[in-house]
């Protein structure tokens, strides 16, 4: 251990050198720091205590911060610990613990957070795999008790160990009397992205959360690594008198509740308190302190709250055996969580935007690339992106996109010869489609798009981006007779007459409707709006339970039409 490079305060070097009388022998000195500071083991071994001396005899405090951030390594100010400590302490019947681990401890942050909020403290367990901040936690908590030396001082361990590897099973069985406080800031990182990294600090492979065999080898088999720590400590301590108290990402606590009623954790009085993590981190991720009391009845709802100011926000979790956010809300608007009459469809997917979107320059076209070029204007649509579906109707699209094909699969040899000019363009970019990393374009025609149908080509679309928090929805017109694409961003449903349009768009924007979408929406999710979300909407009860003088009144809609739509809705004429 290099003990050079390690951030020691002053106070802790000096104490060092006005205690040599102690440092010179290895029982003696680990004697002496475990009544000075209530660490068991400081030093490990003699050749450890003598590097350790030699260093503190000739330096002095220097910081030099690894760059761990890459695995997640986001170490707590001790301001945030002290208020997430703090924070469960405002519980009622949580004064007072005798237990406090910290499974992914760090530089100790959390531990000294508890030693100042919790004078009847019995025991500390810390983990850290990172050998440095082992060594920093240690220093940091001997720190303290110097500061505050008629501090009672617990039985203290910061062990060096992957949390992966380590028996908390045992543990839980020797403390099951003592009421736990579990806490800390676990890595905010997934198993894929520390695999990519080579990193060493991953949990054996295993389908932890019993996935089918095929979700478990797809996306699904990805997981958050906070979110596996979180269900180790819930699985061997949720029995435990106590709370559990972790920051984490959103997604992970959502992923927490929405299990919930299938693990059946003894947890309740769940809290889901949103912090700014660009503040606190200096990082753009949704994450919060998520609080549950331990050794209550299993609970499927989570408050979600502004860690700063306290101010209630939603009441998430399982409903009406529904997975909502925001459960008051979908009690008011559940009525019409059914199934949508339409089909929802996502827009076009190409995944080679350089060359198959394109703006008009100078009377031609110009691609991503930044070249001039001249195609047959046939295959050639106007193209709305998410951004440009923020009005009750869309605007003039910015770009352009060529169509290759009608319908997935098929054949494109038909551009060589009826298009001249524009395969003599594709085919010069051809390395850009080989390129393409999805397995999906693999032995397709030349120039293969996905998301196209016959339902691309319908003239008019009621479109909503699936990207933002919006849950608004945009009437997208043809122009000049030609229908405008979507890109795969989006998602919509088309109609050959603009009335059925104007109408299911008013539908899906009445208050009624998004309320609804508000209640189910997650809007920190990556993909805030899915097509599984938009299957719910039945817009046939919609349409049933809506009162069409208002309707008239607010939209001129006229009867005719609005009862031509309900007779569509009936006969599934129309519906595509």
């Amino acid at each position: 251990m290099n003990f050079n490079k390690l951030e020691i305060s002053p106070l802790a070097i000096e104490f060092f050198r006005d205690n040599q009388g102690y440092m010179q022998d290895l029982e003696n000195c680990n004697r002496f720091l475990k009544k000075s500071c209530g660490i068991g083991t400081f030093f490990e071994s003699t050749e450890q205590l003598d590097r350790f001396n030699a260093v503190i005899a000739k330096r002095e405090n220097r910081v030099e911060e690894p760059g761990r951030r890459g695995y997640g390594d986001f170490q707590t100010n001790q301001n945030l610990a002290l208020e997430s400590v703090r924070h469960i302490l405002s519980k009622r019947d949580q004064k007072d613990f005798d237990l406090v681990i910290e499974p992914t401890c760090g530089k100790g942050s959390f531990i000294l957070a508890a030693l100042f909020e919790l004078p009847t403290l019995r025991r500390v367990i810390g983990l850290e795999i990172y050998k440095p901040y082992v060594w920093e936690a240690k220093f940091k908590i001997l720190a303290y008790f110097i500061q505050y030396e008629e501090m009672a001082k617990p039985e203290i361990e910061i062990i060096h160990a992957n949390v992966f590897d380590f028996d908390f099973e045992k543990l839980s069985k020797g403390t099951k009397n003592l009421k736990t406080l579990i806490v800390g800031n676990p890595p905010w990182v997934t198993n894929a992205e520390l695999g990519a990294m080579d990193s060493k600090n991953l949990p054996q492979k295993s389908n932890f959360k019993k996935h089918s065999g095929f979700d478990a080898i797809t996306g699904k088999g990805n997981f958050d690594i906070g979110e596996y720590i979180a269900l180790m400590m819930l699985r061997n301590f949720s029995s435990h008198n106590g709370y559990f108290g972790f920051l984490i990402k959103n997604s992970v606590v959502k992923n927490l509740v929405f299990d919930q009623r299938r693990n059946r954790f003894r947890i309740g009085r769940m809290e889901k308190l949103n912090i700014d993590a660009k503040k606190e981190f200096n990082t753009s991720v949704d994450a919060c302190l998520f609080l549950s009391a331990l050794n209550r009845e299993p609970e499927l709802s989570c408050s979600a709250l502004d860690f700063y100011t306290g101010r209630e926000q939603t009441v998430f979790g399982w409903t009406d055996d529904h997975f909502v956010y925001a459960i008051a809300d979908y009690k008011r608007a559940k009525d019409i969580d059914r199934k949508s009459p339409f089909t929802w469809r996502q827009g076009i997917k190409h995944d080679c935007a350089k060359v198959m979107e394109l703006e008009s320059c100078n009377g031609h076209f110009k691609n991503g690339l930044n070249q001039e070029l001249e195609v047959e204007p046939d295959l050639v649509y106007g193209l709305l992106k998410s951004a440009d579906l923020k009005e009750w109707e869309a605007g003039p699209y910015r770009k352009r996109i060529i169509i290759t094909q009608r319908k997935i699969g098929q054949e494109t040899r038909y551009i060589k010869s009826g298009y001249p000019l524009t395969y003599r363009y594709l085919k010069s970019n051809k390395r850009y489609f080989d390129r393409r990393k999805s397995t999906i374009y693999k032995g397709k025609p030349e120039f293969s798009i996905f998301g196209v149908g016959d339902y691309s080509f319908m003239p008019y679309k009621v479109a909503i981006s699936g990207l933002y928090k919006s849950t608004h929805f945009t009437l997208v017109r043809p122009e000049n007779d030609k229908p405008i694409m979507l890109d795969d961003t989006c998602y919509f449903i088309g109609f050959e007459q603009l009335k059925p349009a104007q109408i299911a768009l008013y539908l899906l924007n009445h208050r009624h409707t998004q309320q609804f979408l508000r209640s189910i929406v997650f809007p920190d999710s990556k993909r805030p709006i899915t097509k599984e979300i938009l299957m719910r909407i039945d817009l046939e009860e919609c349409y049933r339970s809506s009162d069409y003088h208002l309707i008239q009144s607010e939209s001129g809609i006229n009867r005719s039409s609005w009862e031509s739509f309900g007779k569509m809705l009936e006969s599934k004429v129309g519906i595509e």
